[in-house]
């Protein structure tokens, strides 16, 4: 079905198509694959969820910790107002209902890390409700995944198993941190639209400010939930709600990498697929993947709500809002990674492909609308793209570190747009630029990188070399190709000064080409 792309997704008339499912291969029957993902975001914050300390990573173990943090008796939580209103922001940004009335409830659990012996979280009443995040898989085609929940909840600590061969330890400088669980329906139909997915999550959240994103240090760590059916299946779910039809789910926890949940996931499907081709029953269980292995291994039985017993919580009176807060909130909001994308591409004429690569990441969507503007966009793309990225790349340095800046790439491309340097001395002056900095006109100036602009020296050159070569003159007329001989020698001739697209229009005219 093709429709209209819904306000707040300006980005291009999307095939919006039911997700295809991943139909698993070598098993003796299709099976299909459904997913559903909760995702644990860290609320970018310089303090933690229910007190003053500090969130801050890198400090000494145990040293980012207060007496509420520790459950000294006699603390009470008190609800960071900014954590609050990071949730509201990334609610909005995901198109999702804001609930006025929220509350706090305890889920009871005991575990080294969790001094308290329970969770402060929210089960019943999230202070985010449904929403959705529309994820691109090809260009014009894209996938709608429904968020039924964000709720936020403190992080526990750390245990340290490696430190001592006869005992652990707890670092309790993550405890409290605050967290944003965004909970999925099981729209996800395979391993690329999951990792997709979170892609697409945690870059909505970095543009928004409320998620650093970062996944290697746990600040974005993902619970995967797979379960297989076999074709049809997901189709009866859609029509009744009723998850029965979609298999029993294995949830692998704590996956903070996009390649290893793809992995995870192709794995413990073809796990669940053997088990019920041999006849046997796929149990609910919590699982861990291992990378080393390629596989999942069990965790502990899957617990369900009751297990928890989750009660409210004594210490904090429901969460309300006023309207007029969120309102303000949304007046606030930034350019998100889809409109900003639509107005790359309208605004600069960039391509599909241009356009994602540049807006993938704020900071290079940022850098590169500050080269483009008030310049040729696809010229500006194409050196941020090529030659600014690739040299970032091959040197592993963020663009926030990049030798060139903004301003001097914009200089560079002005005087290449005037004609007063050829393509070949902008990347010679590029390799200055980034290796000794400087201005790109004061150092062309005194470098003598000054593109030739007399015609007239190019046709004498042309002309001399025409008449000394009549045999390379015959060959290029049968082919054109050869023409570009003509090209270079003149090139060399005029110490490379010379413009290629001028030389190359004069040798086709003189060649009559």
């Amino acid at each position: 079905m093709k429709e209209r792309v819904r306000k707040g997704y300006p980005m291009l008339d999307l095939i919006h198509e039911a997700p295809k499912p991943k139909v698993i291969a070598g098993a003796r029957h299709d099976w299909e694959l459904v997913i559903g993902m909760e995702i644990h975001a860290q609320v970018a914050s310089n303090a933690k969820l229910f007190s003053g300390a500090s969130t801050a990573v890198g400090a000494e173990p145990n040293s980012h910790v207060s007496f509420v943090d520790c459950a000294m008796p006699g603390m009470l939580p008190v609800v960071n107002g900014y954590c609050v209103e990071q949730a509201v922001r990334s609610g909005l940004g995901l198109k999702a209902k804001i609930n006025l009335v929220s509350a706090f409830d305890r889920k009871n659990y005991f575990y080294p890390d969790l001094p308290q012996g329970y969770q402060i979280s929210q089960l019943y009443h999230p202070i985010v409700g449904e929403g959705e995040v529309i994820v691109e898989m090809a260009p014009g085609v894209a996938r709608r995944v429904r968020i039924e929940r964000i709720h936020l909840e403190q992080d526990a600590g750390k245990s340290i198993h490696d430190m001592d061969p006869a005992m652990s330890f707890v670092d309790f400088n993550r405890t409290g941190v605050a967290l944003m669980e965004i909970v999925s329906r099981p729209d996800i139909r395979g391993p690329e639209e999951a990792a997709a997915y979170v892609a697409k999550l945690r870059q909505i959240l970095r543009y928004l400010g409320t998620c650093d994103g970062d996944m290697q240090h746990g600040n974005l760590r993902a619970d995967v939930n797979v379960s297989v059916c076999r074709p049809g299946a997901y189709e009866r779910y859609q029509e009744t709600q009723d998850f029965s039809h979609l298999g029993t789910r294995c949830e692998i926890k704590n996956m903070n990498s996009l390649r290893f949940i793809q992995a995870a996931i192709d794995h413990e499907a073809r796990r669940q697929i053997a088990i019920l081709e041999d006849g046997g029953t796929v149990t609910q269980e919590t699982r861990l993947y291992d990378p080393d292995k390629g596989e999942t291994r069990s965790m502990r039985s899957k617990e369900e709500a009751h297990d928890y017993r989750y009660f409210p919580c004594p210490d904090l009176m429901p969460l309300e809002i006023e309207q007029a807060w969120v309102d303000d909130i949304a007046a606030r909001m930034p350019e998100l990674p889809d409109a900003k994308k639509a107005r790359f591409i309208a605004d600069f004429g960039l391509t599909d492909y241009d356009a994602n690569v540049l807006t993938a990441e704020l900071d290079a969507a940022r850098f590169f609308e500050a080269v483009a503007q008030g310049r040729d966009g696809k010229s500006a793309a194409n050196w941020v793209i090529n030659e600014l990225f690739g040299r970032l790349n091959r040197e592993g340095r963020a663009i926030s570190e990049s030798p060139v800046s903004e301003l001097q790439l914009g200089g560079m491309l002005d005087l290449l747009a005037k004609g007063e340097i050829t393509s070949k001395m902008a990347k010679d002056l590029f390799e200055i630029l980034w290796t000794e900095g400087g201005d790109p006109a004061e150092v062309a100036a005194s470098r003598g990188m000054r593109a030739l602009t007399d015609t007239g020296a190019i046709e004498t050159a042309l002309d001399a070399l025409i008449a000394a070569n009549p045999a390379q003159v015959e060959k290029a007329r049968v082919n054109a190709k050869l023409a570009g001989w003509f090209t270079g020698q003149v090139l060399k001739a005029t110490g490379g000064k010379a413009d290629p697209a001028v030389v190359n229009a004069m040798v086709a005219k003189k060649l009559g080409l």
